[in-house]
């Protein structure tokens, strides 16, 4: 009886429909949202490499201004050896300086960052080789012209082409392509891993930046010992810079699950505004549906009466109603689930966002 009565009212059981379908789509993109903002947190973590600690400067205050973490020049080539040598629970250490800088190669030209390791940098990273080999100590000792490419830069610069063993120009220096990294994807602040040179810290040290100072210095702790590694390095540096008791640290340690913490920060301001607008449409939807019912009750005062004169009973009368709001909700949510999935996918096709169905990518994340 309730499904002849919305059939008898196709039209006005349609749009009823359609406006509590606009509840779905918003509740479902949050969801998905969600899930694929852990899932890509996780990954970029992941893509950053297990146990991974980074020392950085701390900041300078100029004219009364704080110029910025990283801003101060404390980290030294002679720091980082010395925490390679006293801190047992370090296994892998690559001091860091970084550039930007326009390259050369092939008859083509392409700015790209340019950052000076060690060969450990790669074990640090968890960084796969997709062709040709790492340089070695010897190079580094010799600040030999040497770079490993990024997929990204490889393909800018030489298409299709293999780099290995042809040369590229960095501020009119040649280097020789001695290895192609693997493709590594976006990072924790949404740069492109891949698009970059890596070579030795001396040979940017020397023939590109002239630092005497690092960038960072990126370390690889053993597992489940990291926080101890952190404490061991902070007592070190703040040993070898003289730090009294009563001064703040010159710099600053950071692993991958803090950056991670600290994106995830970052984003929870738009998490919360897409809750807001879910709840909103879902509570416009409810009082759609509560105002047609309550048009179709007063309607059909005639129609009730007479059913309960040939003996319908109050509670079948109620279960007749309460099943059309039912039909008409579920309804309702079925269109607008879909409606959320399509246009996710369709916006996934557009604007290469990635937005994965909410049941799977649930799954995926609590999987793994």
């Amino acid at each position: 009886t309730a499904i002849h009565a919305l059939r008898r009212n196709l039209m006005r059981s349609v749009l009823t429909a359609l406006g509590s379908s606009s509840a779905s789509p918003p509740l479902s993109r949050c969801w998905r949202w969600e899930v694929a903002h852990r899932l890509a947190c996780r990954n970029r973590v992941s893509a950053l490499g297990e146990n991974l600690l980074t020392v950085v400067s701390g900041s300078k205050t100029s004219s009364g201004a704080n110029t910025g973490q990283g801003s101060a020049n404390t980290i030294t080539l002679e720091d980082a050896a010395a925490i390679r040598r006293e801190v047992p629970d370090v296994t892998a250490v690559s001091p860091e300086v970084s550039t930007t800088a326009q390259v050369i190669a092939n008859g083509t030209n392409w700015s790209t960052s340019v950052f000076g390791e060690s060969p450990e940098y790669l074990v640090i990273r968890d960084w796969e080789l997709a062709a040709g080999t790492v340089f070695n100590d010897r190079d580094v000792r010799s600040a030999a012209r040497v770079a490993l490419i990024g997929s990204k830069t490889a393909d800018e610069l030489f298409g299709g082409a293999d780099p290995v063993g042809q040369f590229v120009r960095i501020r009119n220096i040649p280097f020789l392509i001695v290895g192609v990294l693997a493709t590594k994807g976006a990072g924790m602040a949404g740069q492109n891993q891949d698009d970059r040179l890596i070579i030795p810290y001396t040979t940017a040290m020397r023939r590109l930046t002239g630092d005497r100072y690092l960038r960072a210095v990126n370390l690889r702790s053993r597992r489940d010992r990291t926080e101890v590694a952190k404490t061991q390095i902070t007592a070190l540096l703040r040993q070898r810079h003289r730090l009294p008791s009563d001064r703040d640290d010159d710099f600053d340690i950071f692993n991958q699950q803090e950056i991670a913490e600290t994106v995830t920060k970052v984003t929870d301001t738009v998490r919360l505004l897409l809750a807001a607008v879910s709840g909103i449409s879902l509570v416009v939807g409810g009082i759609g549906i509560m105002n047609i019912m309550l048009v179709s009750v007063t309607e059909r005062t005639r129609e009730i009466g007479l059913r309960m004169a040939v003996g319908a009973q109050p509670g079948a009368i109620r279960l007749q109603f309460l099943l059309e709001a039912i039909a008409l909700s579920l309804l309702g949510g079925a269109l607008g689930v879909a409606i959320g999935i399509g246009a996710s996918k369709l916006m996934a096709v557009v604007a290469g966002f990635d937005a994965p169905v909410a049941g799977a990518a649930t799954w995926q994340w609590r999987s793994s």
